[in-house]
């Protein structure tokens, strides 16, 4: 059951994490860019917003699913330190675009702020996660990527929930603005728990 898991997710992660490639080899719109206004793709800058939020985006998708297999971090330390950097870094690069798209998200100010927020929160778990490794706090350290890696599966949970959307043919504003928030926080609360059960059990070993 475990590796059926570990399976599935890697599924999504190397799936969505490549997604951004259709992008940039098809010459017409397609997916989120069809809500988009004439003058917005027109803008140089929000272009070179959209594509550094979506190709480093899923770089970190591909990058983060790595740091969760303990068999990397007890036999192949530097590697698992190399991606855990590189993580660090496309994570940032992509939060950052993230709070500038948001201002231009489809849906309005609901949709703006629940993207802004997402991207914000995603660029803090990363920072501290990063920090408490340099302290060599490592419990801390692993809690803070698991939050981070949640908000990074916030690109996987949006691609379920709006075709889920089309599919009970409800509104697509109105849909979006919840999936705007639907497709992070949710992800965070598991997270939570993730790691509640996991300073429970340290606790229970420790006893």
């Amino acid at each position: 059951m475990r590796v059926l898991k570990w399976i599935l997710f890697g599924f999504f992660a190397v799936g969505v994490g490549l997604y951004p490639i259709i992008y940039l080899i098809t010459q017409t719109r397609f997916g989120l860019l069809l809500t988009k206004s004439n003058e917005v793709l027109a803008s140089q800058l929000w272009n070179t917003a959209f594509y550094q939020h979506i190709i480093f985006g899923g770089l970190a998708l591909l990058a983060g699913w790595t740091q969760f297999s303990s068999h990397l971090r007890n036999t192949r330390t530097a590697l698992h330190r190399a991606l855990g950097k590189i993580y660090i870094v496309v994570c940032l690069l992509s939060g950052s675009a993230a709070l500038y798209l948001a201002y231009f998200a489809t849906g309005g100010i609901i949709a703006s702020l629940g993207f802004a927020c997402l991207g914000g929160y995603w660029m803090f778990t990363t920072v501290k996660a990063y920090l408490a490794i340099r302290a060599k706090q490592v419990s801390k350290h692993q809690g803070w990527m698991i939050r981070s890696y949640a908000l990074t599966w916030a690109a996987v949970t949006l691609r379920i929930y709006l075709p889920l959307a089309q599919i009970a043919q409800l509104d697509f504003i109105e849909a979006y603005r919840v999936i705007a928030w639907l497709c992070w926080v949710p992800n965070l609360l598991v997270a939570e728990w993730i790691i509640m059960r996991m300073r429970l059990f340290a606790l229970i070993r420790s006893n």
